[in-house]
C-alpha cells in the first residue's frame, strides 16, 4: 500500500515541490515509510512509499527507467511480477531491485498501454514520458485501489485520495448535487462523480493519456463480461477447476517481506481464504469484529458471528483476536470514518474501521473475503427481483426500484427540495442504466437476466465495498488483500454457468418462453453453490452451508435505542450543514418512520450523519 499524486500545469509554469509534497503530505498515511518526488519543468510526479517487497533503497519512488525516459509512481501489488520480469530479462531487461515496481516500469517501457492487460493484481499509477511529454494514468481491473482526477485553474491534478488533491492550491470544495443526489438515490456512485465538483473517480479497468496539449481521453482495457458457455463442461470438472484455481491465487497473494494475517468473519468466504491460507502460514494471525447485542432484536440477533469464527479457529490452529463493538463504538467512529472515506458508499463502514484498526496492531497485510458474493451468485433473492423481465428496459425498471437503497422516488424528491431547481433534470434511472454497455442491453433468458445482475453488482456494489476497504485499511497503514480477486479466478467465474452459481436454478421455471419464475429466491444459502461444493472439503459444513449474513451491526436496533440521544443532536440541529442541500422535514419525518418501527431506515440513517460529518470537516 502506498500513495501517488501529480500536477502537470497546462499553462506551462513549473510545478513546485512545495506545493507537490502538500499534496503528498495529506496522504502520508497510506505510506509512513518515507517520500519521493520527481519534478520536470511542469509535470511533478509524487509518491508515499509503504515497503512490503524489496525494502532497499534501490525500490523507492518514484522510479526511473534505466534510459531516464520513462518515470512511475504505482500504489498497490502485481501478484505476477516475477512472471513478468523473467519475460522481460529474456528481452534484455536489466533490474537493480527485487520490487514489482521496477518490474512495473520496464514492462510499461516495453508494452506502454497493453501492459496493463498482463497485470495480476491491483493498482493505480502514473507513468510520465519525458521524451514524449506524455502523462499516462491507469487503474486495475475491478478498482482495488482508488484514484482521482481533478482539472483545476490550468492545472490537471491527481491522487490516490481526494485530499491529496484538495491540498493543491487550485482545487475548491463545491458540493455536486448531481453526485448527493446519486448517492441519496443509490446509497453509492454509479458514475464517476464524487460529492465534490470537478473532482472525479478514475473509472476501473481504464487507462488514459494527457498530452502536451492537454489532450485528455480515458480508454478501457477490461470489463467484465458474465455469460453463459456455449459448451459448458461437467459440475466436475468446474468444482476441480475452481479448487485449483483458488489454492493458487491465495498462495500468489502471500508475498512480501511482511507479515500477512486474515480477516475472519465467520462466513464462508472468509473461512474458504483463512483455510487455504494457514496451510501455508503456521499460526496465522485472524481477526474478528463482533457486536454486543443487549439492546439488538428481531434478525440483529443473528448479526454477531464470533462462535463460528472462533471455531474456524480452532480448526485452522490460527492465533485470534476479536473486538466487540458497541453502540457508543459508531457513535466515537463516525466522524472519524466519514472524513477517511471521503465519499460514502454502500452500507455502514465503520465495523471495517474497527476491524482494520485491530489488525493493524500485529500484522502488515490482511487477506480479505471481497469478490466471493458478486462473482458467484451470493445474492439470489437481488437477482429474482428481474428474473422474468423480457427486456433489458423492463430489467432497469425493476432493478431500479430494487436498488433505491434508502428511500422511495416520491421521498427523494421531497428530501431535495432546498435545492430541487439544480437537479430537476436527473433522471436516476438513466444513471443506473448507464453502468451498462451497449453489448449488455439485450436479457434474452433467465441467464442472461442473472448474468446482467453479476455485471451490475460487480460494476457498483463490489467497487463501493473496496473503496471502503481500501481507505480505511489505509487508515490505519494495512494493505487489504482480495485472493477472489486474482485474475484467472476472475476469468474463470465468468464463464460458470449460472445453474452451478444459483441452486436448483432449472427448475425455477415454468414456462421458458415467458420466463415466469416459479419459487422465490428468498433463503440466502441459494447462492454461491458452487463454490460452497468446492470449499466443502476445506471448511465445516455449519460455515459452508450456512445462510449468508453480511458484515453487519444491530444499527437498526441502535438508531432506536441506545444512540438515539446521538441522533437527535446531530439531525435536530438547525445548523447541521447538511441542511443546506436537504429539507430537515423529510430527514425529520423518515426518522421517525424508524423510530416507530414502521421502515427499517438504518441506511438512510447512516447515510444522512456520514453526509452531514462529512461536510462539517471538509467544507
Amino acid at each position: 500500500m502506498c500513495g501517488i499524486a501529480g500536477i502537470v500545469n497546462l499553462n506551462s509554469e513549473p510545478a513546485t515541490l512545495v506545493v507537490l509534497k502538500k499534496m503528498t503530505d495529506a496522504i502520508a498515511h497510506r505510506g509512513t515509510d518515507g517520500d519521493g518526488h520527481f519534478i520536470d519543468e511542469n509535470v511533478g510526479i509524487g509518491h508515499r512509499r509503504l515497503l512490503f517487497v524489496d525494502k532497499t533503497a534501490s525500490s523507492y519512488q518514484p522510479m526511473v527507467t534505466n534510459n531516464g525516459r520513462y518515470i512511475i509512481s504505482f500504489d498497490g501489488e502485481i501478484y505476477n511480477y516475477r512472471e513478468l520480469k523473467a519475460e522481460l530479462q529474456s528481452l534484455g531487461y536489466i533490474f537493480h531491485s527485487k520490487s514489482d515496481t521496477e518490474v512495473l516500469l520496464n514492462a510499461y517501457a516495453e508494452w506502454n498501454e497493453k501492459c496493463f492487460e498482463k497485470l495480476n493484481g491491483m493498482f493505480a499509477l502514473a507513468v510520465y514520458d519525458k521524451s514524449e511529454k506524455k502523462l499516462c494514468i491507469a487503474r486495475d481491473r475491478y478498482g482495488i485501489k482508488p484514484l482521482y482526477y481533478y482539472w483545476g485553474r490550468n492545472s490537471f491534478l491527481f491522487g490516490s485520495e481526494q485530499r491529496a488533491i484538495l491540498a493543491h492550491p487550485s482545487s475548491k470544495k463545491e458540493i455536486d448535487l448531481e453526485g448527493l443526489l446519486e448517492y441519496f438515490t443509490f446509497q453509492n456512485f454509479f458514475t464517476d462523480r464524487t460529492l465534490l465538483r470537478g473532482l472525479k473517480s478514475f473509472p476501473a479497468g481504464c487507462y488514459a493519456f494527457l498530452n502536451r496539449q492537454g489532450n485528455f481521453r480515458i480508454h478501457r482495457y477490461w470489463d467484465y463480461d458474465f455469460h453463459e458457455p456455449e459448451f459448458p463442461e461437467s459440475k466436475e470438472e468446474y468444482d476441480e477447476e475452481l479448487d485449483r484455481l483458488m489454492r493458487q491465487a491465495v498462495n500468489r497473494q502471500l508475498t512480501g517481506d511482511i507479515e500477512i494475517g486474515a480477516f475472519l468473519s465467520g462466513g464462508m468466504d472468509s473461512g474458504s481464504i483463512v483455510a487455504l491460507a494457514s496451510m501455508q502460514i503456521p499460526n496465522m494471525k485472524t481477526f474478528t469484529c463482533g457486536f454486543d447485542l443487549n439492546s439488538a432484536s428481531g434478525l440483529e440477533l443473528a448479526f454477531d458471528e464470533r462462535s463460528r469464527a472462533e471455531y474456524m479457529s480452532y480448526l485452522f490452529k490460527t492465533e485470534h483476536y476479536e473486538m466487540v463493538l458497541k453502540s457508543g463504538d459508531m457513535e466515537r467512529a463516525m466522524t472519524k470514518v466519514a472524513v477517511q472515506i471521503e465519499e460514502p458508499r454502500v452500507g455502514q463502514s465503520y465495523p471495517n474501521y474497527y476491524a482494520a484498526q485491530l489488525a493493524s496492531k500485529f500484522v502488515n497485510a490482511v487477506l480479505c473475503g471481497s469478490g466471493g458474493d458478486e462473482l458467484f451468485g451470493g445474492y439470489p433473492w437481488r437477482y429474482h427481483q428481474a428474473l422474468g423481465c423480457p427486456d433489458f428496459e423492463s430489467y432497469i425498471d425493476v432493478y431500479y426500484k430494487y436498488w433505491q437503497r434508502l428511500i422511495p422516488n416520491s421521498t427523494l424528491e421531497k428530501l431535495f427540495l432546498p435545492v430541487q431547481e439544480s437537479v430537476s433534470h436527473i433522471v436516476t434511472r438513466d444513471i443506473m442504466r448507464s453502468v451498462f454497455p451497449k453489448s449488455r442491453r439485450a436479457p434474452a433468458t433467465p441467464e442472461d437476466c442473472v448474468n446482467n445482475s453479476l455485471y451490475f453488482e460487480a460494476k457498483t456494489f463490489l467497487h463501493g465495498l473496496l473503496i471502503v476497504e481500501d481507505k480505511l485499511m489505509a487508515t490505519h497503514g494495512i494493505e487489504g488483500r482480495a485472493p477472489f480477486l486474482d485474475n484467472d479466478v476472475v476469468d474463470f467465474a465468468m464463464k460458470i454457468p449460472v445453474s452451478l452459481k444459483v441452486k436448483d436454478f432449472n427448475s425455477t421455471i415454468l414456462d421458458e418462453n415467458d420466463m415466469i419464475a416459479k419459487r422465490d429466491f428468498k433463503k440466502s444459502n441459494d447462492g454461491k453453490h458452487i463454490l460452497r461444493s468446492v470449499m466443502s472439503k476445506y471448511i465445516p459444513d455449519s460455515v459452508s452451508k450456512a445462510e449468508k449474513q453480511g458484515f453487519s451491526a444491530p444499527d437498526a436496533s441502535w438508531f432506536k435505542g441506545d444512540s438515539i440521544e446521538y441522533v437527535k443532536r446531530k439531525l435536530w440541529d438547525d445548523k447541521y450543514p447538511i441542511y443546506e442541500y436537504l429539507d430537515k422535514k423529510t430527514v425529520h419525518s423518515v426518522v421517525e418512520e424508524h423510530l416507530r418501527g414502521e421502515h427499517n431506515r438504518r441506511l438512510f440513517i447512516w447515510s444522512v450523519l456520514s453526509v452531514g460529518e462529512w461536510m462539517s470537516e471538509i467544507l
